[in-house]
């Protein structure tokens, strides 16, 4: 019986590790703010997704605005400006001075890292049928089975997302990185991202709600 209980205490937390595992979504690290800023919710942002798929970009870009837009604040992806290829730097002044931006999001890939841990052994009880010549008929008897540890590795996608503010010169004023398990679409990790950092910027008064 207590071999029993042993047995099904070790699958129920390996069922745990299993899906806490599986349902894994994106954190953001390494955030930081520019202590010294002091000027105000930033109102009109300029969304760019430095990615050479033009697809991926403006999914990426489409999620932030959809996420600012929720707050009141306005923004626009930059595709819709630079449909063929992202601006260079003066493209990018002219812009801003065009079209009143006073806040710029830029997100990037960066390199993809891989954790490894370590997964705990198991033992199991199974069942076993032997035919009993001399009693004629099945005898059931039970054996242990050693199932082994073994070390697990994740793939972890990582993303850079920064704030910049168009006045005085023009500064970085928020950064972070996103760490997120290998997905199976785009459009997945972008939402966990955008709904990630605009509570973030909210927090720290670099947007405002405008409703």
């Amino acid at each position: 019986m207590k071999l029993f209980k042993k047995i099904i205490l070790t699958v129920t937390l390996l069922c745990l590790i299993i899906l806490i595992e599986s349902c894994a979504t994106t954190t953001l690290v390494d955030e930081w703010a520019d202590p010294s800023y002091n000027g105000g919710p930033l109102k009109k942002f300029l969304i760019i997704a430095i990615r050479k798929d033009p697809v991926q970009r403006r999914i990426w870009e489409d999620a932030f605005v959809a996420e600012l837009a929720k707050q009141g604040v306005k923004a626009l992806p930059s595709y819709h400006l630079f449909p063929d290829i992202l601006p260079d730097t003066n493209q990018l002044a002219q812009t801003v001075l065009e079209n009143g931006f006073d806040g710029i999001l830029i997100t990037r890939l960066l390199d993809a890292a891989t954790t490894s841990h370590y997964i705990q052994g198991y033992v199991t009880s199974e069942a076993q049928s032997h035919y009993n010549e001399f009693r004629k008929r099945y005898d059931t008897y039970y054996q242990n089975v050693l199932h082994p540890g073994y070390v697990e590795s994740t793939v972890i996608d990582r993303r850079a997302i920064d704030v910049w503010t168009t006045a005085n010169e023009d500064k970085m004023i928020w950064s972070a990185t996103s760490n997120t398990p290998e997905r199976n679409t785009v459009e997945a990790v972008q939402n966990d991202i955008a709904e990630l950092v605009i509570p973030e910027l909210l927090k720290i008064g670099i947007i405002h709600l405008n409703k």
